[in-house]
């Protein structure tokens, strides 16, 4: 199927040149913000969920920020112009700034560690969640993966990872929460001048990554989308359970819910999604349901994370309705139908829950709870929690095969066909 581009406008105007010329305008620094008030605000003016809850959310920022600074070298060196290269060159300084900023809160602030860098991040190291260490782990593996293989499709998977998922995605939505509720409850002054510096820097990269992968679909249009989007379908469950706090307290004493949160990473990534060029309903299986809006996307991950279907395994999944529907649903929306004839049948049996089957027809995929009269495949599992572990991908199909927690029947060409059509 030949792919039709057509870059949005708004997109088209960004010049590398002018990425740049922002980047010297924009400089300040990190070492020169003034925490006196932010000392007496965090001790004597802050509530102990709301000291709690800002250590969290801060740690994780410092952490992400240290990573992306270790890791952009092979971006740089993997650019395909010198206007790129050098435009990167300044990321990297900002991004080392941006750590030195948390690290002086961290430590002039609330006291953590001995004032180096590495001390500061191995005291608030307990602080980070699994979705974290996931995402910034493929990060680590991604800059080694570009450091051998500068390709232009090697590159777009890095930068949509780097650029899309965790500046987009992630951090700009975290930053734009940190802003509104500091300046609602009117503390910590030289924090919310340090942060509003970050996220300036921020829509830099964040222009500088849609601008680029645009450039790189332009000009090999399948291939770079399939990068871009196998990239977010990859690490999507662990960003689901990144900003998960250990406590609802951490964001409600704040005046916000994890859910406002979600909220506006999933609109923000679908807004830098659209300025590369890509539409989304026009992508088989695109890893978000486009569909919807944006808050019910955000409360469907939640759900997922919540009941267990997502994220760390940290016990059987809570067999709740709504959130077995959405599991169902969400294999439904993921599966590409045409790898298999119209009106095949899956069905799903298990030992210890109720069955469920798919039927896939390209524009009506259907899940249905309990039997189908016939199917070409039926896929036996010992346990629901090995079909959760499967999906969530904690669990290794060939392995359940092999330990006859899972039993296969039916057409073995469909058995061998599952993961094209089952990409994630």
């Amino acid at each position: 199927m030949t792919v039709t581009v057509t870059v949005p406008s708004s997109t088209e105007q960004i010049s590398y040149a002018d990425l740049y010329a922002r980047w010297e305008k924009g400089n300040w620094c990190a070492t020169e913000i003034d925490f006196s008030q932010d000392r007496i605000d965090w001790h004597e003016r802050l509530s102990e969920d709301q000291r709690r809850g800002a250590l969290w959310i801060f740690t994780l920022f410092f952490h992400g920020e240290d990573s992306v600074t270790d890791n952009l070298s092979p971006y740089i060196d993997a650019a395909p112009t010198e206007e790129q290269a050098y435009f990167l060159t300044t990321q990297q300084v900002d991004e080392a700034r941006h750590s030195v900023f948390f690290k002086r809160f961290m430590h002039e602030v609330i006291g953590k560690g001995d004032g180096a860098i590495g001390d500061v991040m191995k005291a608030t190291a307990d602080q980070l969640t699994w979705g974290h260490r996931q995402v910034f782990g493929r990060l680590d593996q991604m800059a080694d993966e570009l450091r051998k293989d500068r390709s232009a499709l090697q590159l777009a998977k890095a930068v949509t990872l780097y650029h899309i998922v965790i500046e987009a995605g992630l951090a700009q939505s975290g930053q734009h929460m940190i802003e509104r509720f500091l300046s609602d409850h009117d503390v910590l002054p030289g924090f919310r001048e340090g942060i509003r510096n970050v996220s300036l820097d921020e829509q830099r990269h964040i222009a500088f990554g849609v601008r680029l992968l645009s450039d790189l679909y332009r000009e090999a249009p399948e291939p770079i989308r399939d990068a871009i989007v196998s990239t977010i379908r990859e690490v999507l469950p662990a960003t689901t359970a990144t900003g998960v706090p250990p406590d609802p307290a951490y964001t409600e004493s704040w005046g916000f819910s994890t859910l406002d949160l979600y909220e506006e990473g999933a609109r923000a990534s679908e807004a830098r999604i659209r300025a590369i060029g890509l539409v989304p309903e026009k992508i088989p299986a695109f890893p978000y349901p486009i569909d919807i809006p944006p808050r019910e996307r955000a409360a469907r991950g939640l759900k997922l994370v919540e009941a267990g279907m997502l994220g760390e395994k940290r016990g059987p999944a809570v067999r709740d309705p709504e959130a077995v529907f959405i599991l169902f649903d969400q294999m439904r929306r993921g599966a590409i139908p045409g790898h298999a004839p119209a009106g095949t049948v899956i069905q799903y049996e298990f030992d210890d829950f109720e069955p469920w089957y798919l039927r896939l027809d390209d524009g009506a995929t259907s899940v249905e709870q309990g039997r189908a009269p016939e199917a070409a495949l039926t896929l036996r599992f010992r346990s629901y929690d090995d079909f959760v572990d499967l999906g969530a991908g904690r669990a290794d199909p060939l392995r359940l095969v092999l330990r006859r927690r899972l039993r296969p029947r039916g057409s073995m060409r469909l058995l061998a066909r599952l993961r094209k059509v089952f990409p994630s």
